[in-house]
């Protein structure tokens, strides 16, 4: 039987041990045994010229590893060290920075909202764009570090706040408080989910928006497809804003997507859908 492990942060474990505990049943159902393994107890380095894992300070190796952490180069650790890792090193650092997604997507020809690349250090008290626009980090999750800038009075507000990171500026001419994730499990689309939201221009379930099954249909499909094609993805949301025309604008590949909007919209059971697909894999 092989033997894998899903690692989570200390602090993501609150609020997640269902999650968890719904990727080791089904792991077992398909003769795997998955190990909940906190990133705390994992040191991982170059010892004796040698790649290495530490599990509370003892050299471990997993057949393989689904990394529940926003750190890249734990994935490519991991994959240096010959254990595949889920998602792989490639998709973990683009999907993980903003920037550097939409710079991949758009070589594919897929549509988005103009954006521009920023840093902190070079911004001035001239907004980069003309107000409304949208500010983001591009390391930021779940609709956090998103800034409305919808004046001179927000954007010098905002300014001294900012930490020194990486940023995109977005600009607005979309349907506010709406958007579309995509849940893909390898090369196949499992489902998507429309999330709206009332008060906030973010439509993030955790930020109290709301969520209904979306059907795809071959236009909204055919953007997917392309975003499909270019990566190897284990399992990834990908989210699309909604132009004003009705098309899908791309926003962002979410690399540690939860799956709390698709299980509570339809029956699909997508993490027995992701254990099939790394059981292939490793096998």
């Amino acid at each position: 039987m092989k033997t894998g492990w899903i690692i989570y942060r200390k602090a993501d474990t609150l609020g997640n041990e269902g999650y968890i505990q719904w990727f080791i049943d089904e792991a077992q159902k398909q003769d795997i045994e998955l190990k909940f393994v906190m990133r705390e107890q994992l040191s991982v380095g170059i010892i004796d010229n040698k790649t290495e894992i530490l599990k509370n300070g003892k050299p471990e190796r997993p057949d393989f590893a689904i990394i529940r952490t926003i750190e890249p180069l734990l994935n490519l650790h991991f994959e240096t060290a010959g254990i595949p890792a889920f998602n792989s090193y490639e998709v973990s650092r683009i999907a993980n920075d903003k920037a550097l997604a939409h710079s991949y997507v758009q070589q594919l020809g897929v549509p988005m909202n103009d954006t521009l690349f920023l840093h902190t250090d070079l911004l001035k008290q001239t907004p980069p764009l003309e107000f409304p626009f949208v500010l983001k980090q591009t390391g930021g999750r779940g609709g956090k570090e998103v800034y409305w800038i919808g004046s001179q009075d927000d954007w010098t507000s905002l300014l001294p706040k900012l930490p020194p990171v990486n940023l995109i500026a977005q600009r607005t001419n979309v349907r506010h408080g709406k958007d579309l994730r995509v849940f893909v499990v390898g090369d196949e689309v499992v489902g998507a989910v429309l999330r709206e939201s009332d008060a906030d221009f973010r439509a993030n379930f955790k930020l109290g928006g709301k969520a209904t099954f979306y059907n795809l249909n071959a236009n909204n499909l055919e953007p997917v497809q392309k975003i499909i094609d270019r990566f190897d993805f284990g399992m990834v949301g990908i989210d699309f804003l909604i132009g004003n025309d009705g098309k899908l604008l791309f926003n962002e590949i979410e690399d540690i997507v939860g799956s709390r909007t698709l299980s509570v919209t339809s029956n699909i059971n997508i993490l027995e859908k992701y254990v099939a697909l790394i059981r292939e894999r490793i096998e």
